[in-house]
Parts: structure tokens; C-alpha cells; sequence
């Protein structure tokens, strides 16, 4: 089983030459970190002086890593990735919003979305992000636990209504609803929200998804206090598993305000977090389902070694897997051709508004050790196969 993601064939199967070769180059700059920094500044200044660099960003990294700039652009990549049994997760990638015109608009966005995707058997799953329904500093002074002016009082509610028209709307068209993760300095108020939207709408099965980002240290002891929750009340959990995309930021502000990091102390510790909770979460499939988020194959492995060892078929409903569209093809497209429920995140949306996603997929490949190497060496091993 353990060289599953070595099939470089099946990896790459949908792959032209020609996009083969663009993953190629663009693999090869983002392993440069001095020029992803540089390119990242010279990319930010053009699009905020308004420069005419949108033709050549979407030709490149916007067609890498996105799947267009609305619905029906992603439709015919997402039924073309169908074709090979990996199914899509839309994702409208503008976060952030600060005012309520924008967060509205995200929220629109949202349900348009679900009734896009309902009934197309190739989009099981919608996404949000807290930060597109709210803004971020009444996130992070509910979390604070601080009092509320009634002015914030009436936008929070607004907030928790757009929350709750959502997931009611996923209940109803049985479309299962990822909720992405904050920072922790804001996470509390998104978790305590998310957990009242499962007991709300997870009455039959896992509708609503929170997210647990394991490099931090107290996700398992929080997984279990809510599953104890959900036991007692009678509802369902999903869950969805990622390592965590704000290490830098969050070890920067603890050391500055000088409070202890919420963050695992190295990368084998978060390694075993990640692994230890999707152990935790296949040990109580009968309440809790998994979406395993991941482009780490080791822990790829060992989910699939525990659902063999517990008899969990390949293709139960309860258990997905993830990654981001553009990256860790070998993953994705292996675990489809052997029965695996996979998913791809599939970001869509102008491509200015789109860009801080980018940004932050090419940070976070130039930082992840080996990721972009080991994307490189399986190219260049598929260009080989190739003789491109």
C-alpha cells in the first residue's frame, strides 16, 4: 500500500503536456523563496495600482490553483475531475470583508452556491470562511469574552443569522457544509457558533463541518468535550482535519503580548496531533464524520490503514479526503482510483479578489519542507514517462 503515490500516470492522468509543463515551472518558482517574496510585493503592487497584470496572473497561478472565476467555469473543471472520481468542494475565496455591503455579498455568494451545487453529484460539499460572514476584530473581542456595544450586539446578530441561513439552506439540500478555520485569537467565537449550527442541523447526520487546525496543541481535548456534547444531546459531528495555515502569525502575536503559543512546539508534534485526531475521530465513526484534509502522505496512509484495520469500507459516506486543487495530484487522484471518497477545494472568484489566497498557497509551499520538492519530483518523473 505504501507506494500508492508513487502512479505518477494515474497522478497526472488529466494533465496536457502543456499544463504539465506550467506545474512544472511554477513548482520550480514557488521552491525559490527570495522570488516568491519578491514576486509576491510585485504582484500586490500591481494589482493595487491598478496595473494591467490580470491576463498574465490568470495564465499562470490563477489557473493552477483556481477553477475560474464563477460557478460555471468550475463546472467543466470539476466535471472533467469527476470523470477520474474526484469530486469538488466550491470555494468562494474572497475573505476578510470588513464591511456589511461585502459580507453580505459573501453571503449571497454562499447561497448561491449551494443551489448551484445542489443535486450535481460532482459538488457534494459548500465552503465558507467565519471571516467572510463577520469581521474579524468582533470575532476576536467575542473570543476575548469582552462586553459588546449594542451596536455590536446587532451586528453579531447579523452574523449568527447569516450562519444560520446557510446551514439551514445545506440541511435542506443535503449538501454537506465545510466551515473553514480562523486564528485562535478569533477561533472561539466561530467554534461556539459552528457547534450551535451542528446541534441545530446535524440532527440525522453530518451536514455542518468545523474545522480543527492541528498544529494546535488543545484541538484533541476540544474534539473530545464537544463529542461529549453531542452525545448527550443527540446530534451528529463533522469534522474536518487540516495541520493549520497561520503559524507564523500566531507564535509572532503570542510572543509579542507575551502569553504561551497556542501552537504545537514542532512539526513532528503537530504531526502526531493531526494523526492522533483522525485516529480519535475513526474510533467514533457512529457520531463524528472525518474529512481529512491533508497533503501529507504519511497521514494519508494511516487513515487508510485504520479504516482497514477497523473494516471501514474505502468509500464510507462518513469518511473524505482533501486537498487543494493545483497541489498533491498524486494523493488525490490515487486514493479516487481505489474506491477512497476525495474532494478537491476548488477556489473561484475575480481574480484581484482572489489574489490573498494565492499569495498564501505559494507562502505556504515555499515554508511546508519538501512539499514543493516532492511535487517537482513526481513531475519530473510524469515528464519522464512522458519524454516531454
Amino acid at each position: 500500500m505504501r507506494d500508492l503515490f508513487e502512479d505518477t500516470a494515474t497522478a497526472f492522468a488529466l494533465k496536457t503536456d502543456s499544463e504539465l509543463e506550467r506545474a512544472y515551472f511554477l513548482f520550480k518558482l514557488i521552491g525559490n523563496e527570495p522570488l516568491v517574496r519578491i514576486g509576491t510585493a510585485v504582484t500586490n503592487f500591481a494589482i493595487k495600482a491598478n496595473l494591467p497584470v490580470e491576463r498574465l496572473i490568470r495564465a499562470t497561478v490563477f489557473d493552477h490553483f483556481c477553477g475560474g472565476t464563477n460557478e460555471e467555469e468550475c463546472l467543466v473543471v470539476a466535471n472533467r475531475m469527476f470523470e477520474k472520481g474526484v469530486s469538488t468542494i466550491l470555494d468562494y475565496s474572497v475573505e476578510g470583508q470588513q464591511v456589511e455591503n461585502q459580507l453580505d455579498y459573501c453571503f449571497e455568494k454562499t447561497m448561491q452556491t449551494l443551489d448551484f451545487v445542489k443535486e450535481k453529484e460532482a459538488i457534494p460539499f459548500a465552503v465558507f470562511k467565519p471571516t467572510g460572514f463577520g469581521r474579524f476584530k468582533l470575532y476576536q473581542k467575542i473570543t476575548a469574552g469582552e462586553e459588546l456595544t449594542t451596536l455590536e450586539e446587532e451586528e453579531w446578530q447579523r452574523v449568527v443569522n447569516r450562519f444560520n441561513s446557510v446551514c439551514k439552506k445545506a440541511h435542506d439540500l443535503d449538501v454537506a457544509l465545510l466551515i473553514d478555520a480562523e486564528e485562535s485569537y478569533i477561533q472561539g467565537a466561530a467554534d461556539a457558533l459552528v457547534e450551535q449550527m451542528m446541534q441545530k442541523y446535524n440532527i440525522n447526520k453530518a451536514i455542518v463541518f468545523n474545522t480543527l487546525q492541528t498544529y494546535r496543541w488543545d484541538r484533541l481535548e476540544y474534539l473530545k468535550k464537544i463529542h461529549e456534547h453531542a452525545k448527550s444531546e443527540g446530534y451528529f459531528i463533522g469534522v474536518k482535519v487540516v495541520r493549520g495555515a497561520y503559524m507564523e502569525k500566531e507564535n509572532e502575536r503570542a510572543e509579542e503580548m507575551g502569553y504561551a503559543t497556542p501552537i504545537c512546539s514542532s512539526k513532528k508534534a503537530t504531526d502526531e496531533n493531526f494523526d492522533e485526531v483522525a485516529a480519535y475521530i475513526l474510533d467514533h465513526l457512529d457520531r463524528i464524520s472525518l474529512f481529512a484534509g491533508t497533503h501529507n502522505e504519511n497521514s494519508t496512509y494511516l487513515v487508510m490503514e485504520k479504516m482497514e484495520e477497523k473494516g471501514i469500507e474505502v468509500n464510507d459516506p462518513r469518511v473524505w479526503f482533501g486537498q487543494l486543487y493545483g497541489m498533491s495530484d498524486h494523493i488525490s487522484y490515487n486514493l479516487s482510483a481505489k474506491g477512497y471518497n476525495v474532494a478537491k477545494y476548488l477556489p473561484f472568484g475575480p481574480v484581484r479578489d482572489v489574489m490573498p489566497y494565492l499569495i498564501r498557497r505559494a507562502e505556504e509551499n515555499t515554508s511546508v519542507a519538501g512539499q514543493t520538492s516532492r511535487e517537482l519530483t513526481l513531475l519530473k518523473k510524469e515528464r519522464k514517462r512522458r519524454k516531454i
